[in-house]
């Protein structure tokens, strides 16, 4: 099966979340190509043409577009069949472009995936197949705190807390955990924003902190909680998307409201926790690794080849 993805891509370089998804479907079998499309409304214009040359001189079985921007050109291209992910942000867009999300579903799109069920019920695609992105545990698994700090040259003593995205990201809240970190007198507390780093690289800061913090205004199904859960990190989490979930009952993770006493209190729990959770055992009973994953979504792509 010959599989064309279709995204933007920043600097030419495939986004972490789509690159990890068509490894672990190369992995079962799949052939996977890529193409990016450049952000901007120039750039998904421009890339209409070029997708349709594209498919063409490839001889694929299906396009498969990630992030509504991408699947309009993909559509517009006239390749099909088209299946489309839509990741958090597609979610929360005006009124205007849902109802567009909902017209090119409805007659161009023959499959979509949306990543949590709450996403599926706020775009009312209740058609839509609910698959989140899977984490590759291969990568992402525990080591010894002690280890993993002195391989980033960390201090022992310090309390680490961590928050992955750029602080710039408004969505992403940075600051309501700003101010819950402020109601601590600690010193030895310390919040590090991580971006723009490697998975392996994020395997041993998770592995290093004593939390992972998210404190999103919104999310579909964030890859960092599961990745924190295969590292058996703690996590205090806003709840968004389907973290509540995917946390459960483990010991040691914990979802606050958006009331910065609130977001305090739970991180103090968590740091009164103070070890590894089980979070890995959870994230392999729910069948969120990549393997697993990559699976469902071949069998949507059988499906839709099939009709």
């Amino acid at each position: 099966m010959k599989v064309l993805f279709v995204s933007s891509g920043r600097n030419g370089v495939v986004g972490a979340v789509v690159k990890n998804q068509g490894d672990s479907l190369k992995n079962s079998g799949v052939d996977i190509n890529y193409f990016l499309i450049k952000p901007g409304l120039k750039g998904y214009v421009l890339g209409i043409p070029k997708i349709r040359k594209e498919f063409k001189r490839g001889k694929f079985d299906l396009i498969h577009a990630h992030y509504s921007y991408s699947a309009y050109s993909a559509s517009l291209a006239g390749n099909f069949p088209l299946i489309v992910s839509l990741m958090g942000s597609d979610v929360f867009m005006s009124g205007i472009r849902r109802i567009i999300i909902k017209i090119f579903s409805k007659f161009l799109w023959s499959e979509v995936i949306v990543k949590s069920k709450q996403m599926s019920e706020l775009l009312e695609l209740h058609f839509a197949k609910v698959i989140p992105n899977g984490v590759d545990l291969t990568i992402f698994k525990p080591i010894l705190k002690i280890d993993a700090r002195n391989i980033l040259g960390y201090p022992e003593n310090k309390k680490l807390i961590i928050f992955v995205s750029s602080p710039d990201r408004s969505e992403k809240n940075f600051a309501l955990a700003k101010k819950a970190i402020n109601l601590f007198s600690d010193p030895e507390i310390e919040l590090r924003c991580l971006y723009d780093i490697s998975s392996s690289e994020l395997n041993q800061w998770l592995n290093a902190a004593d939390l992972l913090l998210l404190t999103s205004f919104y999310e579909g199904s964030p890859n960092i909680i599961k990745e924190a859960m295969a590292c058996n990190c703690p996590i205090v989490s806003t709840d968004v998307g389907d973290v509540k979930n995917v946390i459960g009952d483990t010991d040691g993770c914990f979802i606050s409201s958006f009331d910065p006493a609130d977001v305090a209190d739970k991180i103090k729990a968590a740091l009164d926790f103070g070890r590894k959770t089980n979070g890995r055992e959870r994230i392999k009973e729910l069948g969120l690794d990549s393997e697993t994953i990559a699976n469902k979504i071949i069998q949507v792509y059988k499906e839709v080849l099939k009709n």
